[in-house]
């Protein structure tokens, strides 16, 4: 039975949430402030946690950002009623796998909790599996991204959505596409934050260097490769 945590200071959205995902099979750990929350995130092996951004004593951005450091793997899902893009932006750059807006359907949650499962069994690589793109290098063992034998630091959004660009080298990746395998999420047309991530990774990757890999196809996505 996999064991979730959840960290909601809300006494009933709590409780509705910790109910509906016990009615599904899972057991959960609540944690009503970011003490204690994280305390436990960091004594026990959660299949996935859950913490609101807004909780006492530490924020659930910064929380995210402690437990990604001692496990990079553990899937964290942010629920906030801030849907901004920089709000969204600033989730995810904190380590978060997906964000849910506040109100939402407990099916809904159900839905982003069973992609985040899917995605994290998903993810075994053996070690030393590296992709390459001209001098750029990714080991997605390790989690390390090189050009030119150069370290690139990345958050982990960022690192995923390279991966993705990466595994499909010159295929031009629309908006759409992206949003669905690297966020999970259906597009909002309403936001542009593939396209601030994308700014991201041009400034980490390509700003330094005179070959630039990552394109943009006006009207269409973006697209990597080595040609101009």
């Amino acid at each position: 039975m996999m064991q979730f945590l959840l960290i909601e200071d809300d006494q009933r959205m709590a409780e509705l949430i910790k109910r509906g995902l016990e009615e599904h099979d899972f057991t959960v750990d609540l944690a009503t402030d970011g003490l204690t929350g994280r305390t436990l995130a960091l004594n026990h092996n959660y299949s996935l946690i859950i913490t609101d951004v807004i909780v006492p004593h530490i924020s659930g951005l910064e929380l995210c950002k402690e437990i990604r450091r001692k496990n990079p793997d553990v899937p964290i899902l942010m629920l906030t009623a801030l849907g901004t893009t920089d709000d969204k932006v600033e989730g995810f750059d904190a380590g978060a796998d997906d964000y849910l807006v506040k109100p939402f359907e407990m099916r809904e949650l159900m839905v982003r909790i069973r992609s985040l499962l899917k995605r994290n069994r998903a993810i075994e690589n053996p070690a030393g599996s590296v992709l390459k793109t001209a001098d750029l290098e990714m080991n997605l063992h390790t989690k390390i991204v090189t050009r030119n034998g150069l370290e690139i630091g990345l958050t982990p959004k960022e690192f995923k959505l390279l991966e993705y660009m990466m595994q499909n080298p010159g295929k031009v990746l629309s908006r759409m596409e992206i949003a669905e395998n690297v966020w999970e999420t259906h597009f909002d047309t309403g936001t542009n934050f593939i396209d601030v991530y994308i700014n991201y990774l041009r400034k980490k990757v390509d700003k330094d260097f005179s070959q630039k890999l990552i394109h943009t196809k006006s009207g269409m996505g973006f697209v990597l490769r080595t040609e101009p």
